[in-house]
């Protein structure tokens, strides 16, 4: 899988990067990271794409080979990236809130850390 994400306003840096799909990739809906605090936080996520229109597109996790990790799982979206709140937070998606983030990718060692689209309920 060649993955790609120019800079755009989601995400400021263009990556580029090559992984080793080992099985395939399912909607989700959140996450838990660990980025802003060290107890982590779960957040919604979302993908993010060029169209001015409708920005929000499907974000996904799709476990992959890691080098030195092993499995890890790699959560995507659009051409833009990937965008998280926190769930805690009540407001519409919007690239100016500074209570937003928007990542090109992240990789996820443990898949306990995502929740899929067709799990039911949220955490």
């Amino acid at each position: 899988m060649y993955f790609e994400v120019d800079e755009n306003p989601n995400y400021p840096n263009s990556v580029s990067m090559r992984f080793k799909e080992l099985g395939p990739a399912r909607a989700i809906k959140q996450l838990q990271v660990s980025d802003r605090k060290s107890e982590g936080e779960l957040c919604w996520v979302t993908g993010w794409c060029d169209d001015a229109t409708q920005p929000l597109c499907p974000a996904y996790a799709q476990p992959v080979e890691e080098s030195g990790q092993g499995l890890a799982y790699l959560i995507y979206g659009g051409s833009w990236g990937i965008r998280l709140k926190p769930v805690a937070l009540n407001e519409d998606w919007d690239l100016s809130s500074p209570n937003q983030w928007g990542e090109a990718f992240l990789l996820i060692a443990s898949p306990r850390s995502i929740v899929y689209n067709d799990e039911p309920g949220d955490r």
